[in-house]
């Protein structure tokens, strides 16, 4: 095995172990395995060859011979017609822990899953139609039953899933798997063959009449508004994008209706802000899970989850239009929208929040009492407050996990997104001791770096050649809640329908 760290807690290794029944009290596994491979390899060239396999990470020469394999013809799954009345169920690997082989990961555990919002659980996802039919609801207890094979768990009524179908995700109830996943939702493996690996009709299923408490994400942090009066996330077909092609409101308020002074940030050389563009993002959570872990973000575990205390920065929301049977989702990142006219900073009674020359929403952590008045009056909903010691700072890993860049918050303290204010300070002093200015995309955003999709944007808005400037230009941008004159930094460009016409139908 190639060397990696020291042991965290002075432990011994299987070949220190081995040695030390032996007699060899003092012998390290370095010098154990370099004095057997230089037996295996006697000659004036083994400190070559050594060094060399150390680096490479493997020994030259020593790898199995190549065999041929070919594919078991019970592995093949027929596609018959499924018959009308019969139920068919479809094996899923998780979104988060895989086929769970991640379960183990508390921050896994923790990531909302995209369409559900789920935490710590994979319940049963069922159309609803069908959940009609059974008279069941969300958190509702069932039985499932697959050739005389029984299990119970939980459903969840998913907006667009097939009717008479239901779908499990694998990689949790595991018994074996630490601290983080032992004990996590329901093992469905049981119910799969190896005749059938991913899906097969048969099912049955009905309800128990007992109910199982599930943590999800979703509606803990409402932005409350009438239906339809203002719209989160706005979209349009082609078509209409090129009658209308503006998508900011009207009842946006002018610039001078504001009780807060006026400042002037194209006087300063930066004014940070962010564009997301909803037509690229896919909800895939990446961002949420780089902010995690930039900004030493705790993990509070499904019974917080539950009473909606969990701590991410940032959020993924997810929205449905149309007919729940068959609607379009839309996926929306939101983070702080570092208001120009914050409504946190007028009611912290210590100032704790307060606004920098640049245009961030800044925390001050030492000086918050945890009033939160501030996450009352965020319309956003975008801050967390540390109801309890989630932090631990005496086990030796979680120091080695964590950012030394970023605070680690104790209990009682309100915090956010800072649209991780450490980058933009070590670049600012990186920049002035090279008598130069932030170059444009020189510095990202964890959320930003992590996005396979290129969904975020972060810049220089006082730059008109910056691209996050030029896309705050564009006609499809609009700031969220925008009527409320926060004057967010944080905006989004609307999502644009093309579909093929062939494939709408």
């Amino acid at each position: 095995m190639q060397p990696l760290i020291e042991p965290l807690y002075s432990g011994r290794s299987t070949h220190e172990f081995v040695s030390l029944l032996a007699g060899q009290t003092e012998s390290r596994g370095y010098d154990l395995v370099r004095a057997y491979w230089q037996k295996q390899h006697s000659g004036p060239d083994f400190e070559a060859f050594w060094r060399k396999s150390v680096h490479d990470g493997w020994i030259e020469g020593t790898a199995y011979p190549a065999k041929r394999v070919t594919l078991k013809a019970t592995n093949s799954q027929s596609h018959t017609a499924p018959d009308g009345n019969s139920l068919e169920i479809n094996f899923r690997r998780d979104p988060s822990v895989y086929d769970g082989r991640f379960s183990n990961n508390a921050w896994l555990q923790e990531l909302p899953k995209p369409l559900t919002k789920m935490t710590w659980d994979n319940p049963v996802m069922i159309g609803p139609a069908m959940a009609e039919r059974l008279h069941v609801k969300s958190e509702d207890i069932v039985e499932l039953q697959l050739q005389g094979r029984k299990m119970e768990a939980p459903v969840w009524i998913q907006a667009g899933h097939p009717d008479n179908a239901v779908t499990v995700f694998l990689g949790y109830g595991r018994r074996r798997a630490g601290r983080a996943g032992t004990g996590a939702g329901f093992d469905f493996y049981p119910l799969r063959m190896s005749a059938a690996p991913w899906f097969t009709s048969g099912l049955q299923i009905r309800a128990t009449g007992g109910t199982y408490k599930l943590a999800t994400t979703q509606g803990e942090q409402t932005m409350d508004t009438p239906v339809g009066a203002r719209p989160l996330v706005r979209e349009a077909s082609l078509e209409e994008y090129k009658q209308h092609p503006k998508f900011a409101t009207e009842e946006e308020p002018p610039s001078p209706l504001t009780l807060f002074p006026a400042f002037d940030y194209k006087k300063e050389p930066y004014a940070w802000g962010m564009a997301i563009d909803l037509n690229a993002c896919v909800g895939c959570n990446n961002c949420i899970v780089a902010c995690q872990s930039e900004n030493n973000i705790p993990v509070v575990g499904k019974e917080q989850v539950v009473r909606g205390r969990h701590m991410h920065w940032l959020r993924v929301d997810a929205y449905y239009q149309g007919d729940r049977a068959n609607p379009r989702a839309f996926f929306q990142p939101v983070p702080c929208m570092q208001c120009e006219n914050a409504p946190c900073e007028v009611v912290c009674p210590v100032g704790a929040t307060v606004h920098s020359t640049e245009g961030l929403n800044d925390m001050v952590y030492n000086r918050c009492v945890g009033t939160r008045y501030c996450s009352n009056n965020c319309p956003y909903k975008v801050r967390r407050f540390n109801f309890l010691l989630y932090q631990d700072w005496d086990t030796p890993q979680y120091k080695l996990m964590r950012n030394p860049d970023v605070t680690v918050r104790s209990r009682g303290v309100m915090e956010k997104c800072t649209y991780c204010v450490q980058r933009i300070t070590q670049h600012r002093i990186d920049a002035e001791r090279a008598d130069r200015k932030i170059a444009d995309g020189e510095l990202q955003t964890a959320c930003q770096q992590s996005c396979p999709a290129n969904a975020i944007i972060f810049g220089n808005i006082n730059d008109p050649n910056s691209r996050v400037a030029k896309l705050k230009a564009h006609a499809r941008n609009y700031g969220l809640l925008d009527d409320l004159n926060t004057r967010p930094r944080t905006t989004y460009l609307a999502e644009v329908r093309n579909p093929n016409p062939e494939l709408k139908e």
